[in-house]
């Protein structure tokens, strides 16, 4: 890690492993929050002893899964560059264009679907309006995702090699929020409801027109079944009109908080994998033991766990992807054009403080991420407590500031 002006542009590649790491956990809403809380895994009760997982090389069976649903969910990278890797070979895949239309994604504005569209298709689009369907959404964190600042081009280049009826589509689902017209936190909270969102641009996009989508969001936004608060996450909003059409695969290696005895038991799976929820171990604990339990906070900053902790994992998702050892993750860097980006960045922590204060200089920014960048390993959970006081407390600020 260097600091901004020490070295020539080249050196100045800023990675970020448990800063980055944080970023992620604290992207949340000021009054509608999703953030998750340890809880203490246990064994599962009631659970056949011998009903075990059952890996699958990964790529095939996410492939195959395509024969069956009209759309398969996973989770993006958020900092995890196993799984940016793992999402970039998916979609290089020769095979994957033969089965899939359209590739939905969280970090995507969809105020900017006109440009997206033309940009995807090859026309000759300046980057810098490409890059405000990324940096321009309601999520902080997408606004410095070195995944997406990669994967849009990827898919931009994969089209130029297929023939017009099997190139793919990107889908922007966040809400179209334009920041140059927000100015306060009620400006900000009038696109806050992102899963209706989602869900209207699957159904609309997807669904309605009889085509084959990969989700790319985060879980909390893909489980089954899941109706708080309400209208629910994405995919029970339009599962209500389209039940069944979805496969729902979470990432073993990430937000699990499973015990010694469970982790053992992947020892020896190759990475990466794909294994079935139904009828398994970990597919019949409960959520409250085996995932981090999501909670919101009411209108007087008090977190609410309304989140429905006796499901049991297979009622929730339905494929867990395995791609190695939790603690051999690597952390996503981000890029340096961003970080470089004076006048982005100034916006950046603009917004960011907005949404999560307190507020932070370009300075401040650069002195945590030096020190954060000790350690280029993914971190599996931050203090938990701390974030939940930052989350409580950038509540509180918002209140007064109403």
């Amino acid at each position: 890690m260097r600091l901004l002006g020490s070295q020539s542009g080249q050196d100045r590649h800023i990675r970020m492993g448990r800063f980055l790491g944080s970023l992620r956990w604290l992207t949340i809403w000021a009054f509608l929050v999703v953030v998750p809380i340890v809880c203490r895994a246990q064994a599962p009760q009631g659970t056949p002893p011998n009903a075990e997982l059952l890996p699958q090389p990964a790529i095939p069976a996410i492939l195959a899964a395509f024969d069956r649903y009209e759309t398969v969910a996973m989770p993006e990278a958020h900092g995890d560059k196993d799984l940016d890797d793992f999402i970039f070979s998916l979609i290089r895949n020769p095979e994957f264009p033969a089965k899939v239309n359209d590739i939905a994604v969280e970090c995507g504005n969809s105020l900017y679907q006109p440009i997206l569209d033309r940009y995807i298709a090859g026309e000759n689009i300046p980057f810098a309006e490409v890059q405000k369907v990324w940096r321009n959404t309601t999520q902080p964190m997408c606004g410095i995702s070195g995944f997406f600042e990669q994967f849009f081009p990827l898919v931009r280049a994969l089209n130029q090699t297929l023939p017009p009826t099997r190139r793919l589509r990107v889908l922007a689902a966040d809400p179209p929020i334009n920041w140059d017209q927000v100015e306060t936190i009620d400006d900000y909270l009038r696109f806050k409801d992102r899963d209706v969102s989602i869900a209207s641009v699957i159904e609309k996009e997807v669904l309605a027109k009889h085509r084959k989508a990969l989700m790319l969001f985060g879980v909390v936004h893909l489980m089954h079944g899941v109706a708080v608060p309400p209208p629910g996450d994405a995919v029970t909003i339009y599962e209500k009109n389209h039940p069944h059409v979805t496969f729902v695969i979470n990432n073993l290696a990430d937000d699990f908080n499973l015990p010694a005895f469970a982790v053992s038991r992947f020892a020896n799976w190759p990475a990466p994998s794909l294994a079935l929820a139904k009828g398994s171990w970990l597919g019949g604990m409960e959520l409250a033991n085996a995932f981090p339990v999501p909670f919101s906070l009411n209108q007087d900053c008090q977190p609410v766990y309304n989140f429905p902790q006796e499901k049991q994992m297979a009622d929730l998702v339905d494929a867990f992807l395995y791609l190695g050892p939790s603690d051999l993750r690597l952390a996503e860097p981000i890029p340096a054009d961003v970080v470089l980006d004076t006048g982005y960045m100034t916006k950046w922590l603009w917004r960011s403080a907005l949404i999560t204060p307190p507020a932070e200089t370009l300075t401040e920014f650069d002195k945590r991420a030096v020190e954060g960048a000790d350690n280029q390993l993914f971190p599996v959970m931050p203090n938990i407590n701390s974030i939940m006081q930052s989350v409580i407390q950038g509540c509180l600020q918002h209140k007064g500031q109403k």
